[in-house]
């Protein structure tokens, strides 16, 4: 009794989510993240966290961060990404094409969510949050250094006038075809 054995191949499994919510201080970017990550049910992480004690304390007496201060924190912040096996979100402002191509280093997969305000309704917003060390003076250099994605990055732009509830919807969609 002859027979054959049908070939079958085990689902492929989908890489995990990997997003950096990104943008310059007081965008919103750790209440968004925190909400984008519940409703993907995956870990949310604040970049904020993973500063060296000697980068929030340079921020915190109002001096600007530095390429060479930033380098090893991207590379924490790629690798947290990496070594989560059910992905993540987190919150990092990513200003630079440099520095998401830093954190795309360590994992390949992550796609950027970029939260875009008026730069009035930054400074209100940074003027009027308590207990962050990142002084509202420093908003004026990171907007200086802001480079918004470049076509060819994987991600989206969500403007941040609306409520945070909305800005997941509108991020949710605009990366459905990404995650």
């Amino acid at each position: 009794m002859g027979g054959f054995m049908l070939e079958t191949s085990a689902p492929e499994e989908s890489p995990p989510v990997q997003i950096v919510v990104m943008g310059v201080s007081a965008a919103g970017k750790s209440t968004v993240g925190c909400q984008l990550a519940e409703r993907l049910k995956v870990p949310f992480y604040d970049a904020d966290d993973l500063h060296p004690k000697a980068n929030v304390e340079k921020m915190r007496a109002g001096m600007p961060l530095n390429d060479q201060d930033r380098a090893p924190w991207l590379e924490l912040v790629g690798r947290t990404l990496a070594d989560s096996h059910t992905g993540g979100v987190i919150a990092c402002s990513a200003l630079k094409r440099r520095y998401r191509d830093a954190i795309r280093e360590q994992a390949p997969a992550t796609v950027f969510l970029h939260l875009h305000g008026t730069d009035e309704l930054l400074r209100h917003r940074a003027e009027h949050r308590e207990g962050h060390f990142m002084p509202p003076g420093l908003l004026i250099s990171q907007l200086a250094d802001l480079e918004p994605l470049e076509k060819d990055e994987p991600g989206a732009r969500v403007d941040i006038a609306d409520p945070p509830e909305k800005i997941v919807a509108v991020a949710l969609q605009s990366l459905s075809h990404m995650v």
